[in-house]
Parts: structure tokens; sequence; C-alpha cells
């Protein structure tokens, strides 16, 4: 009966994360309510802990379109962080995250890109990564910032929040360092809690 129930719970959260996804892409049907997604996803975040899923690095690579993400608040009485109420990233801002690996024989190494479009404006914002398979953990920190409005470059220089030099952030501890904690990998979406405990999804950009 259990096992039933989990597989139910699975199919369930899996089901409205691809409508939210093909909802959002405008292919077909109307896109869950936030309330909705983020039950979803907190489903799936609990069924991975359950399961012990691990992902390797090799499935986040490529480029991801942040469809979804909630903020996080504090909470006085409660001693602690809650998660806000989440929204759809509007389709007029179109924001972005690829992964790449290094040629290295260490595949948990790579790049990460986080670009912004909105208008003629384009941010983008690279540096290293790092991913923990055990744990799901892929840490970065952003060293570079490039600034293009009508796709002419304004602006393409080294970032002083970058905490620490490349050839140096492989020695870092995970805890001193921005990161995300996927809890779902598919071909056509990822999901993932960050280190301030908002949640995020991307789809894969077609």
């Amino acid at each position: 009966m259990t096992a039933n129930l989990t597989s139910k719970a699975k199919f369930d959260f899996v089901t409205v994360l691809s409508q939210a996804a093909a909802g959002y892409r405008g292919q077909r049907g109307t896109r869950p309510s936030a309330e909705i997604l983020v039950n979803a996803l907190l489903e799936a975040e609990k069924s991975a802990k359950q399961q012990r899923l691990t992902y390797p690095f090799e499935s986040l690579l490529g480029k991801w379109q942040l469809c979804f993400a909630t903020g996080t608040k504090k909470v006085r009485e409660r001693g602690g962080i809650v998660l806000g109420k989440g929204l759809y990233v509007p389709k007029f801002i179109r924001i972005h995250v690829s992964f790449d690996a290094t040629l290295e024989q260490d595949s948990n190494r790579g790049e990460i890109c986080n670009q912004v479009e909105f208008g003629p404006v384009l941010l983008k914002l690279t540096g290293p990564v790092q991913y923990l398979g055990k744990k799901n953990l892929l840490a970065f920190d952003f060293n570079q910032m490039l600034i293009s409005l009508f796709d002419r470059v304004v602006y393409n220089r080294p970032i002083r929040s970058g905490k620490v030099q490349t050839e140096d952030f492989y020695n870092q501890p995970i805890a001193k360092l921005p990161f995300f904690a996927f809890f779902l990998v598919t071909e056509d979406f990822i999901a993932a809690r960050g280190r301030g405990g908002g949640l995020a999804f991307w789809i894969r950009e077609t």
C-alpha cells in the first residue's frame, strides 16, 4: 500500500511539473498555479531525499531557462526562514543558466553562465563550478561580468563579487560558496534549492 502511494505521489508531481513546463512554453494546456507548483517541487525534493537519488553532472549540462522561482522570508515567530509564494518568470524577461564541463579528466568541474535578457539589454555572469555528485550539490562563483546593449558589448570585466580566483575556487569549502542542491533532473527540466533556501525550476532551452 505504501509503495503504491509513493509511486502515485511521484507521478503526480512529475505530471504537475511537466504541465508547468509545457504551459510556460505555450505548447498546451494551462500552467498550474504557483501554490500547486511549489507543492509539487516540495514533493519532488522529499522523494529525492527518501530515495537518496543522485544525478551525474553530465545530466545538468546544457542551457536551461528559468521558469519559476520562490523567494524566502525571515519569520521571527518561527525563528527561521520560510518559502515565499513563488512566481513564474514574466515572458518579457528571459533568464537562462547553462553548465559546461571542463575538458579535464575531472568531469565534476566546469563553468556556469547566468544571463538575463530584458529587451535590448543582456547581462551575463560567468564563473567556475564544482559538482558533488553524492549530494547533488553544485557550488559556483561568478567572477566575470558582461553587459551588452543592442548586441554591442559595453562592459566585459572581472568582478569583485568573485570571492576567490578560479584556480583557488576548487579548494574552498562548499559552505563558503553559493550553491544549488538539485533534487530533480530530467531531460526536459531541472529543479533545485539554493543556498538561501529558495526553490528554482528550469526548463531545457529548445
